[in-house]
């Protein structure tokens, strides 16, 4: 048993496999991989995570806990682009831990990834029935409460009576409307998604740039606030909470590795899209949250997951203020997109290995996607959308990003010393320097999340525990 559960995938085999494999087009530029990466980064994290962790977290300091992020998605993000180069098959870091650590550090990475993708997706598409909900408002157009916040939310009402939610509607129609485009291709879905990338880069630089000039340098004082005597709140230790928790704004660089079998010349566009992407979201990022909190008070931010209105409130371009919410709909639309279509690409490929039902790798007969995985993914991501607040999902997709990338930082040691003569398109520099302070950093982060979110991570790897020993190993096609 035991040799079974640490027994590795052969790599030439794995690509043998990329290349022999025709189930899912190849049909994606390194221009449309840094597209699917901006995509997927510029998102929650900028509009809504940016206001809630400067409220509860680090005041004005957001802009040093995205410096921290980045630096850990930058060690992060050299060693996905090393495998990535290597292994051009859909399953991301579940791929890569299959190679260097066996199939069950492979499987706990493959459900972890749930946490990453799909109730990541789930965030998202919660902020964007909140953001609709506002565009709707300034036209005098308002959804019954009970159905834009979960049973856990309690919605204020115009006479300042407060009620709970039913259900997120607005969250589960846009799953919905994301899940046909996906089903109906990889190409469409790239289309679409390089539209609205440009759309909201270009509303990112013009609030930037218009609202630098009405920055009140007061707000940033004191930049960071101080500790209210409890930990993570303000101080150091809320700047380093803060960065666990927007940490969550850098996942689409490797929801680009999901991509790969689908890429046309993935050795050099794969680092390309993940580096790329990176770097111009990273400076987008900081710009971006140190205008914000110039703007408004970090404490007026408190509570809302649309704080980007709050701070255009105090520009003299309420023009801008519906745009940019209109933005950020079309924004948050290519975020779950990409989320999406990483979750299946990551199931596509454990259902390949066995170690999930079939039915995750069952591709159209006319499209080529993996409509049954993207439907079962509809089901669940919108019931989290449906049901479950903000906060709640927002933690637990950090900590299972975090969880993710310090695993293929290990890989990547142990593949540089188990086959060192491996072709690599792309290697990461200062082996084992730089995947070593990735660890370093991801765990940091890990330990200042919440204790609560940690007990979720558990519980969640105990139930995908079980469904492996139940299922996968008893299915799995790895040769014994």
């Amino acid at each position: 048993m035991r040799n079974r559960l640490f027994k590795t995938k052969r790599i030439d085999q794995l690509l043998e496999f990329s290349k022999t494999d025709n189930s899912l087009k190849k049909t994606l530029s390194a221009t449309n991989l840094v597209a699917l990466g901006i995509g997927a980064i510029i998102g929650a994290g900028l509009f809504s995570l940016t206001g809630i962790v400067a409220a509860a977290n680090a005041g004005p300091a957001v802009t040093i806990s995205f410096v921290i992020a980045a630096i850990g998605c930058a060690f992060a993000g050299l060693c996905y682009a090393e495998f990535a180069s290597m292994l051009p098959i859909s399953g991301s870091a579940y791929t890569y831990s299959y190679v260097t650590m066996g199939e069950f550090m492979a499987w706990i990475i493959g459900w972890d990834l749930v946490l990453e993708y799909a109730v990541g997706a789930a965030m998202v598409s919660i902020s964007w029935s909140q953001y609709l909900v506002k565009f709707l408002a300034y036209y005098d157009i308002h959804l019954p409460a009970q159905l834009v916040a979960s049973p856990w939310e309690a919605v204020k009402l115009a006479d300042g009576t407060e009620i709970y939610g039913i259900m997120n509607l607005p969250a589960v129609f846009i799953v919905l409307l994301v899940t046909i485009v996906l089903i109906r291709g990889i190409q469409e879905s790239a289309t679409m998604n390089g539209v609205v990338v440009v759309l909201k880069v270009s509303i990112v630089l013009v609030f930037i740039i218009l609202g630098y000039a009405y920055v009140n340098p007061e707000n940033y004082t004191p930049y960071i606030p101080a500790n209210t005597g409890t930990f993570g709140e303000f101080g150091w230790s809320g700047v380093i909470r803060g960065a666990g928790v927007v940490f969550f704004a850098f996942i689409g660089f490797d929801a680009v590795s999901t991509a790969a079998q689908e890429a046309k010349n993935p050795q050099r566009d794969m680092p390309i899209g993940i580096l790329g992407s990176l770097a111009v979201c990273t400076i987008l990022y900081v710009l971006f949250a140190h205008v914000m909190t110039g703007l408004a008070n970090y404490t007026t931010f408190a509570g809302s997951a649309a704080p980007v209105a709050i701070a255009i409130a105090n520009t003299p371009y309420e023009w801008l203020q519906q745009l940019i919410i209109l933005a950020i709909l079309a924004g948050y639309t290519s975020v779950i997109l990409v989320m999406l279509m990483g979750q299946s690409r990551v199931f596509y490929s454990m259902s390949k290995d066995g170690l999930i039902p079939k039915a995750f790798s069952d591709t159209h007969r006319i499209y080529k996607t993996p409509y049954k995985s993207n439907i079962i993914f509809f089901v669940l991501v919108s019931s989290f959308a449906a049901f479950v607040p903000v906060t709640i999902v927002g933690e637990l997709t950090s900590i299972g990003t975090l969880f993710a990338f310090i695993l293929v930082c290990i890989g990547i040691i142990v593949l540089r010393y188990t086959q060192p003569n491996l072709p690599r398109a792309f290697k990461t520099p200062l082996v084992p320097l730089i995947p070593i302070l990735g660890i370093i950093t991801c765990l940091t982060m890990m330990v200042f999340l919440p204790l609560d979110t940690w007990i979720r991570l558990i519980v969640w790897m105990v139930i995908g525990v079980a469904i492996y020993f139940m299922y996968g190993i008893r299915h799995s096609k790895l040769e014994d």
